[in-house]
């Protein structure tokens, strides 16, 4: 069986309630990830209005504040920013994984779409070519991800 090419849906955002969520913990690179998702909603037609920003402690929090917002502001998507860089102890590992499996768990019993716009980097080099290189503009793709699942 062949697939047919498919296109990827045209999205209108004019009527979408995007909640963003982002932690404290590294901060000066998290605002701008956040910039990037704002500005990539706003291109896809979101109304600034129906942006609403919420700001966690670190990335821990994030399923937690997931599972409020849904309950409290009904948003039609979340896209949960935040940076994690490796340090000298597990904790990455544990954090990184932790938050994914949060995450995915809120996602799948609100039914509510979440991006997963936490990255996972080896070192701060690592983390500022993600979210300032404009070829690989992070912010920008996990806007478009929570775009297009609001489509399904």
């Amino acid at each position: 069986m062949k697939l047919k090419e498919s296109k990827t849906p045209e999205i209108n955002g004019k009527k979408l309630k995007i909640a963003i969520i982002l932690p404290y913990f590294n901060e000066n690179l998290g605002l701008e990830l956040l910039e990037n998702t704002k500005t990539e909603l706003i291109a896809n037609n979101v109304n600034p209005k129906n942006i609403q920003i919420f700001r966690v402690a670190g990335c821990l929090e994030i399923p937690f504040a997931c599972q409020k917002i849904i309950k409290k502001h009904h948003p039609n998507a979340i896209i949960a920013l935040g940076i994690i860089i490796r340090g000298q102890t597990k904790h990455f590992d544990l954090v990184a994984e932790q938050t994914y499996q949060g995450i995915m768990r809120v996602q799948l019993e609100k039914n509510t779409p979440i991006s997963f716009g936490v990255i996972a980097c080896e070192n701060e080099k690592q983390a500022i070519e993600r979210v300032k290189n404009s070829k690989m503009n992070k912010g920008k793709e996990f806007a478009k991800a929570v775009l297009i699942q609001t489509t399904i």
